[in-house]
């Protein structure tokens, strides 16, 4: 059963002749599509995807099963488009995406298909419902991600030091990143020094970095449409008795959350445990400590004490416990984990003991 095929299921059950989505990552996961501007209408008798002269032809080539619409052939109008759409397949229920459709394009396109009785249905995580769990090229993509961004770290810690930018190292990395074969950075690079590493996401200027600072770095490659995303902290120059102890707790932290990560464990587990070993700077303690990772770089489930969902074989997360103490500095430990079912699979795999870097 393909994607499409898995999304009818969903909306059977939902009572809704068809689907339109908007999200980019969801109109990807669901057509193949590899660039943005476009949407997807999923309905019994067919798959469309819609968009516009400038990459109909790359629709036409990779999204294998589905007609390609050129809404600009509709009075450049993708509300008549999509009308067309209903009208020409027998759609009198067509959901939407309710958290990623704007309200002024609601708005047009309710008022233009309630002309012919169609009915907007919203929906809530339909298509995410089936990116929980990734399958086996998706893992694959996550894999080859994780591996350029451990490349690309290696290739930075020679140009840490004292005297340059975090904005100099910033460039230098996301450069390493792509010559390494990143199709992207997969989100803003976090690389904070000082005291500015008590902002969980702080963003690199024109600071330079001294002695005696610790230097976080949080960042992550993109590899066809997957992100990956890690984080490590250095100290240049020998560490304070303070530093040491952070720095060891959060480690100590980290391992004890994975430990708590598998499948069928619920999204509180490492939480919890966690708690226990950093104790002594729990209000420093920010509890997002974890997130699945995939096409967006922030997705079910997320873990901390705010934690819904179970884990599942399959599932794609991260683990990222951090103290952060305002005016002092900060310390986060990150991997991307992939559950299984005996265990779990650490993807990044960048030294965690402390490296320090002489000044």
């Amino acid at each position: 059963m393909n994607r499409a095929e898995k999304v009818l299921k969903l909306l059977d059950k939902n009572n809704i002749d068809a689907i339109y989505l908007t999200k980019e990552s969801n109109v990807n996961y669901i057509s193949g599509f590899t660039d943005e501007a476009a949407n997807v209408i999923i309905c019994k008798s067919g798959n469309f995807i819609i968009t516009d002269g400038r990459f109909t032809e790359l629709a036409e080539n990779v999204c294998k099963g589905f007609e390609v619409v050129n809404w600009h052939l509709f009075d450049r109008n993708i509300t008549k488009a999509i009308q067309s759409i209903c009208l020409n397949n027998g759609i009198k229920k067509l959901g939407f995406e309710k958290s990623n459709l704007m309200f002024d394009k609601y708005q047009t396109l309710n008022e233009l298909l309630g002309e012919d009785d169609i009915t907007l249905v919203p929906t809530e995580d339909i298509i995410e419902t089936l990116r929980y769990v990734k399958d086996e090229i998706e893992i694959e993509n996550s894999k080859k991600a994780c591996a350029i961004a451990d490349k690309a770290l290696e290739l930075l810690l020679p140009d840490i030091k004292a005297g340059v930018s975090e904005r100099e190292l910033c460039a230098k990395l996301e450069y390493y990143m792509k010559i390494n074969g990143a199709q992207a950075i997969g989100f803003e690079t976090i690389l904070i020094s000082g005291t500015k590493t008590s902002l969980p996401h702080g963003k690199p200027d024109d600071k330079i970095i001294e002695k005696g600072d610790f230097v976080t770095i949080d960042f992550g490659a993109m590899y066809n449409g997957y992100i990956s995303d890690m984080t490590r902290t250095f100290v240049i120059g020998q560490p304070s008795e303070k530093q040491l102890e952070v720095y060891n707790l959060v480690k100590e932290a980290q391992l004890v959350g994975l430990e708590n990560m598998k499948a069928g464990a619920h999204a509180t587990a490492p939480d919890i445990e966690i708690r226990k070993i950093i104790k002594k700077y729990e209000e420093f303690y920010y509890p997002g400590i974890g997130h699945g990772v995939g096409r967006d770089l922030h997705e079910q489930p997320f873990l901390g004490n705010y934690g819904t969902k179970t884990m599942e074989a399959g599932c794609v997360i991260t683990m990222e416990p951090g103290i952060y103490i305002p005016g002092w500095g900060g310390v986060r430990i990150e991997d991307t984990v992939l559950i299984k079912e005996d265990g779990i699979e650490i993807l990044t795999n960048f030294p965690k003991d402390l490296i320090i870097i002489e000044g």
